[in-house]
């Protein structure tokens, strides 16, 4: 990067930044891209892991957005099916009532702006019209509303996907196409020749130094940080409004606690909603939507937060879940466009935002994970427009990632087929390379946590192919487990960090005090994340 010069360099790692240097690289351009701590650390690995038009927008008649997202649903299916895939979502009704009509209408709605014009009939999948279904169908999709007796209920249906391993798999497809793409990088300024942005200085967060990264386009794709970089710059432009930070809490529960088999849309208060979802083996309870002024570098739930989500869910199952129930928990930042007006956050358009300031410096922020591969086209478009280059956008037949049938992966003793699928479906053909880890090394493929398939290889893999350098960095973002099983892996003594710091270690070189303390940051970071709630309060009072 410091001998180089590039066509343009991406400043974030998230998966707008991905979707950028993806796009970008695969019109030609020569492309870096740069991200302060870790791939997809912010708000792409902090969704709700939906890939859908958004019901809700319909109420507001966002139908341009809605149509979108849908359109962008449609093509992730058909382009990474093994990551992007679809769920069913039940609306059910109860005491002999009958599905709500005016929701029947948005959801004739929903099924008109899901068909794609000049849609493939082969393909693998596309939404079935949603119906109505019995009280006996909406159990069997939902079991834990056994104790409500629902007597009837709306099926429709979305995606859903592993959002941080969406990011990672687009920058692989970036690196494939020429792109250099390196974490732990921070941009601490813009350099500028003849008043024009001529490339970022960057600080080697792992190394210490600086250096100058040249490039002709700077794109700032930081998303909730964008106004970081340049804020008098943003800022002096009148027509850019405040990007305003919104923070989403999210909870993960054991399924046996709450089994759902399908999406459920569970009233909450405020006349809002929650998801009560399926992933990766467990309950996954979200979002709030709240405007969040503190810290972005860790954003911890609010216990408000957690509380409002599980008084949601116990009133829907009628259940008694507190706090102490809770697996794990996580909040993000959204980036949302402030327009000034008195609007609660929760009712601000996810709508992208583009901006290009004096020193031609991009940036492209708002929108939401479904729509990213647009938001990429909108920003490479604007360069592309301003040189007058003939280079159209080609993401819409990239593949992304290679999908792998799990009986054809290499065998290892100790791996059983929960984790194969489940490597199969993170990794696609790149799960050959994990199983042929594990199979050379025993210790490698046992589990990093008991009732869970991630298996402790895909720390050694992280580290040779994905610049993993912390535990955290497998636990929150390479694996799951970190949102999924936090109170285990916080425990004091727990197996799986270490489990996982000694497969790091062996990729990089630590000794066994290296470990110790890359264990150690671990369990400080759940504290500053908030993944355990009530854990850092626990701590204090003992």
């Amino acid at each position: 990067m410091e001998r180089e010069s590039f066509d343009l360099v991406v400043v974030g790692g998230g998966i707008t930044g991905a979707g950028v240097a993806l796009d970008a690289a695969s019109r030609g351009y020569s492309v870096a891209l740069v991200e302060k701590s870790d791939f997809a650390a912010g708000t792409s690995s902090r969704s709700s892991k939906l890939i859908h038009g958004g019901l809700r927008y319909l109420q507001n008649f966002d139908l341009g957005l809605v149509r979108e997202a849908l359109l962008e649903r449609s093509l992730l299916v058909k382009l990474a099916p093994h990551l992007v895939t679809p769920l069913p979502f039940v609306v059910p009704t109860f005491g002999g009532k009958r599905p709500d009509r005016m929701l029947g209408v948005g959801l004739n709605m929903y099924d008109v702006m899901s068909w794609r014009r000049g849609r493939d009939e082969a393909e693998e999948w596309s939404p079935d019209r949603h119906r109505t279904i019995d009280g006996a169908e909406v159990l069997e999709f939902i079991p834990a509303l056994a104790g409500r007796e629902p007597s009837a209920g709306y099926l429709f249906y979305d995606c859903q996907t592993d959002d941080a391993r969406l990011v990672l798999t687009v920058l692989g497809e970036a690196e494939r196409f020429g792109a250099v793409v390196a974490n732990r990088c921070e941009v601490t300024g813009l350099v500028e020749r003849d008043g024009r942005a001529a490339g970022v200085l960057v600080r080697d967060a792992l190394d210490g130094g600086e250096f100058e990264l040249a490039a002709q386009n700077v794109v700032n794709a930081t998303g909730v940080w964008a106004d970081r970089l340049r804020p008098e710059e943003l800022y002096g432009e009148e027509e850019v409004p405040t990007i305003r930070p919104s923070r989403g809490t999210h909870v993960t529960l054991p399924r046996e606690l709450v089994d759902v088999r399908a999406g459920a849309i569970v009233p909450a208060g405020g006349g809002r909603t929650v998801f009560v979802l399926p992933w990766l083996g467990r309950t996954l309870v979200g979002t709030t939507d709240n405007d969040y002024e503190g810290s972005v570098e860790h954003v911890p739930p609010a216990d408000d937060d957690i509380d409002y989500l599980l008084e949601a869910v116990n009133a829907f199952f009628g259940t008694s879940l507190g706090p102490g129930d809770v697996s794990g928990a996580y909040a993000g930042v959204r980036p949302l466009i402030s327009t000034g007006d008195p609007k609660k956050s929760v009712d601000i358009s996810r709508k992208a935002e583009l901006y290009e300031t004096s020193s031609g410096l991009v940036t492209i922020t708002g929108g939401k994970l479904t729509t990213w591969r647009r938001m990429a086209k909108l920003a490479v478009d604007r360069i592309v427009e301003r040189e007058g280059r003939e280079a159209p956008c080609r993401t819409t037949e990239i593949q992304l990632g290679m999908p792998v049938d799990p009986s054809e992966l290499p065998d290892a003793p100790g791996v059983g087929e929960e984790s194969r699928v489940q490597l199969a479906s993170r990794y696609g053909h790149a799960a050959n390379l994990v199983m042929r880890l594990a199979a050379a090394e025993p210790r490698l493929a046992e589990r990093i946590t008991p009732d869970l398939p991630d298996i402790v290889a895909e720390a050694a893999f992280a580290a040779e192919h994905e610049q993993t350098a912390t535990v955290g960095d497998v636990l929150l973002r390479r694996t799951r487990l970190g949102l999924l099983d936090a109170r285990r892996l916080c425990e004091p003594g727990a197996e799986g960090p270490f489990a996982v710091a000694r497969a790091l270690g062996g990729q990089l070189g630590w000794d066994e005090s290296r470990i110790e303390r890359e264990v150690a940051d671990w369990h400080e970071l759940a504290r500053a994340e908030g993944l355990v709630p009530g854990l850092g309060a626990a701590e204090e009072a003992a």
